[in-house]
Formats: C-alpha cells, sequence, structure tokens
C-alpha cells in the first residue's frame, strides 16, 4: 500500500491530535502524543493547549505535581514530558545512549568511569529521595569526589541516572534552575525491557517503537532513530523481531514506512485548522524527514543556528510562519501570503492564547525575541480577534 505526502501529513496531525482538539485528561492526552518538548518551561503547556478541548493550566500543573506526567532528558537527549508509565521503558531503551553520551570523555576528564557510575547512581537517587537542587546534588557528589571532579560527575550524571525534573513553582511549574528527585523504582517487566537482563534495551526500543508508531507514524527507520537517539541497525532490529505487530507502507518517495495495523490515517482532504505551536513542538522535530510538516525552504527559519525551535504557524498541516507573544497580543510573521480567512482563524486562536498566557506569563518566550531581527523580509502583523 502507497502513501502519499498529504496523507502522511494527516495522520501525524490526526495522532497529534492537530486536526481537532478533543477532551482528554492531561495524562491521557500526554500518552496518546507520546512526548512532549519540555525544554522550555511554557511549552508543554502551550502545546496541550493546542491539542485538548477546554484546557485548565491547573490541570496541566496538578499533572506535573502528581507525577502522572514527569518531565526528564530522555529522546534526543533533550528535556521531555511523557507519561509516567512511558518514562522507564523509554529510558530503558535509551540507557547504551545515554551511557554513551554523558559517561565518555567529559565524564572521564572527571577521573570517574562507567563503573564509578554504576557505583554512584544507588546512592545519588537514595539523597534524591526528595527534590534537591543543582547545587545540594553537586555538594553531595563533591564531598564523596572532590570539588572539580563532581562538576563533571553531575554533568553526566544528572542525564544518565533516572532523575526526573522536580516542579518548583512559578507560573509553568518549572523555571530555569532545574531541582531534581529520585524516579520511582519501576518493577521488572520482561515485555517491556525494564528488567535488568542483557535485552533489556532491546525489548524497551521494541515497545518505544510501538509507542512511536502510534503517536507519530507511519514512518522510517530513520524517523525511528531520529526520535529515539538510537542507531538505525537496532531499529532495524527491533522492527523485525516485532513481526506482525507492524507493517509496512511505500511512502511518497518510495522508501519504507512501517505502522501500527489498525492506526488511524485520515483522508488527504481532511479539513487541517489553523494552530500556533509551542516552541520546539514534537510535531516537528520527531522526524528524520521533517517536511512532512515542516517545508523544507523554511527549516532554517525555524530551526535557528543554535538549535532553538520557534514557535509556529501550522496552515493547512504545514509551517507556514512564526508567532511570538508581544505587548498588546500575538505578533504572526508568515513566510507567504495567506488568505483573509486563514489570517481571521489565527486571530482567534490568537485572541485565546493572550487570554490563556495573562493569566500566567503573557510574554513566556521573550529571551528568544532576538531571532525576529534576523528573518528575512518580516512583515509581522498583531493579531487581534
Amino acid at each position: 500500500m502507497k502513501i502519499t505526502a498529504r496523507e502522511l501529513n494527516r495522520a501525524t496531525l490526526g495522532r497529534q491530535l492537530l486536526l481537532r482538539r478533543e477532551e482528554l485528561a492531561v495524562p491521557d492526552a500526554v500518552r496518546r502524543i507520546v512526548a512532549v518538548q519540555a525544554q522550555q518551561p511554557a511549552s508543554p503547556y502551550l502545546a496541550l493547549w493546542n491539542r485538548v478541548s477546554g484546557l485548565a493550566l491547573a490541570e496541566v500543573d496538578a499533572a506535573f505535581t502528581d507525577r502522572s506526567v514527569v518531565k526528564a532528558t530522555l529522546l534526543r537527549l533533550t528535556l521531555h514530558a511523557v507519561h509516567a508509565d512511558d518514562d522507564p521503558v523509554f529510558r530503558a531503551a535509551m540507557r547504551p545512549t545515554l551511557r554513551a553520551a554523558r559517561l565518555g570523555d567529559r565524564f572521564a576528564e572527571a577521573g570517574l568511569t562507567p563503573a564509578d557510575a554504576e557505583r554512584l547512581v544507588p546512592r545519588l537517587l537514595a539523597f534524591a529521595d526528595r527534590p534537591r537542587t543543582s547545587a545540594e546534588l553537586r555538594a553531595w557528589l563533591a564531598e564523596r569526589l572532590g570539588a572539580e571532579p563532581a562538576t563533571g560527575a553531575w554533568w553526566g550524571l544528572r542525564a544518565y541516572a533516572p532523575l526526573h525534573h522536580a516542579p518548583t513553582g512559578g507560573p509553568w511549574s518549572f523555571g530555569f534552575s532545574p531541582s531534581y528527585v529520585a524516579a520511582p523504582a519501576a518493577p521488572p517487566h520482561a515485555s517491556d525491557g525494564t528488567d535488568a537482563g542483557p535485552d533489556a534495551a532491546a525489548r524497551a526500543l521494541e515497545a518505544l517503537t510501538l509507542r512511536y508508531l502510534a503517536g507519530f507514524g507511519p514512518a522510517s527507520v530513520a524517523d525511528v532513530a531520529q526520535f529515539a537517539t538510537v542507531r538505525r541497525t537496532a531499529v532495524r532490529q527491533a522492527l523485525r523481531a516485532l513481526g506482525d505487530a507492524v507493517e509496512q507502507l511505500e511512502g511518497p518517495d518510495g522508501a519504507t514506512l512501517f505502522d501500527v495495523p489498525g492506526a488511524p490515517r485520515p483522508p488527504a482532504d481532511t479539513p487541517a485548522p489553523p494552530r500556533l505551536m509551542a516552541m520546539w513542538d514534537s510535531t516537528l522535530l520527531a522526524y528524520a524527514d521533517r517536511a512532512r510538516v515542516l517545508p523544507p525552504a523554511y527549516r532554517r527559519l525555524v530551526i535557528r543556528s543554535n538549535g532553538d525551535v520557534l514557535p509556529t504557524l501550522l496552515v493547512d498541516g504545514h509551517v507556514a510562519g512564526v508567532w511570538r507573544p508581544v505587548d498588546g497580543g500575538i505578533e504572526a510573521t508568515a513566510f507567504h501570503p495567506l488568505p483573509s480567512a486563514v489570517w481571521d482563524a489565527l486571530a482567534a486562536e490568537a485572541g485565546a492564547l493572550a487570554a490563556l498566557l495573562a493569566d500566567r506569563d503573557p510574554r513566556p518566550y521573550r529571551r528568544y525575541d532576538h531571532w525576529w531581527a534576523k528573518l528575512p523580509d518580516a512583515r509581522p502583523r498583531l493579531l487581534t480577534p
């Protein structure tokens, strides 16, 4: 079976709850969309606002507080919010990647080895049985390793150890100075890979692959590898092991795509309403081939030189510009002409978003304003409903 580029786009939007907002509890919504980028404190809230009907921001606060949704360094070695049930599986799948990335040269420069990390982690987690600041955790390490090695040790262990970011209050539950708390001990489950056996990472990657395809599929081997930050060889092995639990499609360019049998694939002509997407929204980043949502011509405008991913206008399912909160409302810059009806729909979204932000922080992305001066031929307009 062959799937067109537009059908691929609609499949992504449908599974990411971007064809229509749905009435879901926050943990259920997060589980549906698999993972929410969380580098910027406001972004998980805005990502969910785009997807959940009648979202109250206090519901997101509550999910972080009761830890039904947790924030940690996971996919692509960046901060994500995921359902608590997914966290141990995702971490087990990524353990080889986390180990290689965080227990390598910089860790060695502190005079430490991966074996030292394995000895330190259980004691570190015992100390982090309640929220601890970075300073407290570095001091704990300094008492055992010395001040200079503690810096390199903490750089590695804060991502390698199963630590969650602890809510610190403020408008968006988390600020830019994080505190950490140990993840709950996960019981071993042979089926999901969270056990400690030699094949644990492989089994966990199979579970993660199914979760990814359900939330982002159909997708290629390269897409899964990009999302999970694992080798393509490991993804191919996981897909082979899954057997009939996945099916193959032919993509628009003839490449092989994989999907969960029976997963929804809306028709190509399904309407896609305009959306004001959060910074670093996973829908833009969860693929090796990002063209299904982000046109290649706009990639460098949206994904900046240091990796910042600007908040975007989504029009007919594709990125069409960027937006930012400013004094007086929401400012939008389109990269190509848009019909007046689209501007009207964006203005309605902007009015609702501005009202939402007013209760917390009217300008959560102000620290990124410098990027707007670097947009070519920018013709911003203030959106008013």
